[in-house]
């Protein structure tokens, strides 16, 4: 099923404010059914009912049904990054980084609850927007890690695999908590996934790691 091998189509920007909130019904018409049903079962039929707006309009705005996909999952991907930076804006140091990240991550998949569904589809309809979703979020977290690294704050280690191993952690961890569990319990599991990484990434000055070394 996967269809990656051509590029995306250039993206229709309408100009009128009506436009725009024609596209915006699409949009989550689509996210909503692609969750639901999944892309496979989801007709373009059915995003145009969902939507309330006449089939030929979907055409006016995306060339096909993957078009429209390929632009949800880059679309959720662009809030959940937004809703991060901005959950981490006001943060003096790299551990406050982390714990409100993961913060605002659980709190985006709480409120997007087809998130991933829809991200895990992207690997079989088009690859390369599903590869675009994670590099995306991982150049955020590199760059981050880079400057944590400068400061001390972190041990220096190769940020993008420091990068994907905490993706990763929160990937699962949200899966786990709130996807199955329903936000059951989260501040524990912050607290919990906080002490791993503080203890894999916290820099200790010397001595207090020679302590350990010779208590060992």
């Amino acid at each position: 099923m996967n269809r990656s091998s051509t590029p995306p189509a250039p993206r229709v920007v309408p100009l009128t404010p009506r436009g725009q909130r024609t596209r915006g019904k699409l949009l989550r018409a689509a996210e909503t059914l692609f969750g639901e049903k999944g892309y496979e079962h989801a007709s373009i039929a059915d995003i145009t009912r969902e939507a309330q707006v006449a089939l030929g309009t979907f055409y006016v705005y995306f060339p096909d049904k993957q078009s429209i996909f390929v632009e949800v999952v880059d679309d959720l991907g662009a809030r959940l990054r937004r809703l991060i930076a901005e959950a981490v804006a006001e943060c003096e140091d790299r551990m406050a980084v982390e714990r409100e990240g993961l913060r605002a991550f659980f709190r985006f998949a709480s409120q997007q609850r087809h998130l991933y569904r829809i991200v895990r589809q992207a690997e079989f309809v088009d690859e390369a927007c599903y590869r675009r979703y994670y590099d995306r979020f991982a150049r955020g977290y590199v760059t981050g890690l880079k400057k944590a690294m400068d400061a001390g704050e972190v041990h220096r280690l190769d940020p993008e695999t420091i990068a994907y191993c905490l993706m990763g952690l929160g990937d699962f961890l949200g899966m786990r908590w709130v996807l199955w569990e329903g936000d059951a319990g989260l501040e524990q599991v912050v607290d919990t996934a906080m002490a791993f990484i503080r203890h894999g990434l916290e820099a200790r000055p010397a001595r207090r790691a020679r302590a350990s070394r010779s208590k060992g």
